[in-house]
């Protein structure tokens, strides 16, 4: 069991719910507090210990809506863990182990050069239920966020194109399509395929003092952030602090050999039964999910051309701001990138009524309708092209057309004609790249 030193809690009326306010606001980067609930996330403390004392927690490493990731010591065998506690009320689990463990019978060799290790599994009890915990090798910072940590971006200046130096993006974009090659040849799709899930590798981090590693739990709120109850009492099922996450990012090779692997299962499918919610980033969704709702394993195949441009232009391909009217603005930025939709889709587009006319010209870009004015907005169009063009990507105009003829291949509104993983490795310009 994990160790726990706090006080006693104060005796309440009624368990708390995640759209019950008990916090008093946290600025600093963390995870939701009021999720610490029954059915929420697992109460950690540094410190706190897992399996029979077995895995030792040391250092935070991230958080999602699902689960939160420590760095543990596994003082069995001495060597550094990454310790997956998911929500307690989440069922996907089961899904994610299956296919961790169907992906490493069938192709053992591949999976280990590809996807990140299941080490260990168990269950743990709290205050809020019992939880499912995974143990990984512990990985380096995600594709998404490494790409900060770059010596030539810091100090930052306001001009600054944050964006990887092409062959880190060839080298990324070649290796997550290896991986993803690899588990739709084994009848699985990701569901969840993006930048954030695709980690770096680390270098010798089992040879790191645990002093090196171990984070503090500091007062000057640098490391943690004390949680506090807005009625002054003790919480049962939340921690006395939240860790901010810290990546392994010192420890993790970025430039010659640098080696990434596909990481989180939990939103992925067997090609026969896929999942009732779909979990895919609002920017990297295809337009048949949107429309429709259909999943399949070419909708990787669509978020994997998104990140193409994305990974070499520093911009994403589709921003999709807010929530109300979203798909709209998705569907619009699609229209203008790519080029009109089929028709069985589009006469699927309940509203496209309020931006084009009968003959499907448009006359209007702003989300909702025409304005209180009564004048339509129109935006400049831009197609996938010439956005690729004013980003002004560091590669040479050769090579910016064999990208921009890649992308245009992949963002193939009929997913039947989409290309495979496997063909697109057999494109000219990934034939280039030696990783």
């Amino acid at each position: 069991m994990a160790n726990d030193t706090s006080s006693p809690p104060t005796p309440q009326s009624s368990m708390p719910t995640e759209d019950q306010w008990r916090f008093e606001v946290i600025t600093s980067p963390c995870e939701w507090a009021e999720a610490y609930c029954p059915g929420g996330y697992h109460p950690v403390h540094l410190g706190d210990t897992f399996k029979n004392d077995r895995y030792r927690v040391i250092r935070k490493l991230g958080d999602g809506s699902f689960s939160t990731v420590w760095l543990a010591r596994d003082t069995q065998n001495g060597t550094y863990v990454a310790l997956k506690i998911l929500v307690a009320d989440q069922s996907e689990a089961g899904t994610e182990l299956q296919i961790l463990r169907h992906i490493t019978t069938v192709a053992p060799a591949q999976a280990g050069q590809y996807i990140t290790q299941l080490l260990d599994e168990f269950e743990h009890k709290g205050p809020n239920g019992t939880h499912k915990c995974l143990i990984f090798e512990p990985m380096g910072p995600s594709v998404n966020s490494m790409v900060e940590e770059l010596p030539q971006f810091n100090p930052r200046r306001r001009d600054m194109i944050v964006r990887y130096p092409p062959n880190m993006a060839r080298a990324i974009l070649k290796q997550s399509i290896q991986a993803l090659e690899l588990i739709h040849a084994n009848g699985i799709a990701h569901g969840d395929f993006q930048p954030g899930n695709m980690l770096f590798c680390l270098s010798d981090i089992h040879k790191q003092p645990e002093d090196s590693l171990r984070q503090e739990n500091d007062a000057q709120g640098m490391s943690t952030s004390p949680l506090q109850r807005l009625d002054g009492k003790t919480d049962k099922w939340a921690p006395r602090y939240l860790c901010i996450s810290q990546p392994l990012t010192d420890f993790t090779p970025y430039a010659d050999g640098l080696k990434i692997k596909l990481s989180d299962m939990g939103g992925a499918y067997f090609f026969g039964n896929p999942p009732e919610k779909f979990v895919t980033p609002v920017g990297l969704r295809a337009p048949e999910l949107i429309l429709t709702g259909d999943v399949n394993e070419k909708l990787d195949i669509w978020s994997f051309g998104c990140i193409l441009f994305e990974l070499i232009t520093g911009r994403p391909l589709f921003c999709i701001p807010g929530l109300d009217g979203r798909d709209d603005n998705h569907l619009l930025a699609l229209t203008a990138a790519i080029g009109p939709l089929p028709d069985e889709l589009f006469k699927l587009w309940t509203t496209s009524s309020l931006y084009f006319t009968p003959k499907r010209e448009l006359f209007n870009c702003q989300i909702g309708g025409i304005g209180t004015d009564g004048k339509p907005l129109m935006l400049k169009q831009f197609t996938m092209e010439e956005l690729f063009d004013q980003a002004a990507p560091d590669i040479d105009e050769e090579e910016a057309v064999e990208i921009k003829q890649l992308i245009r291949r992949i963002l193939t509104y009929d997913p039947v004609n989409r290309p495979t993983a496997t063909e697109i490795l057999s494109d000219p310009w990934f034939q280039k790249i030696d990783v």
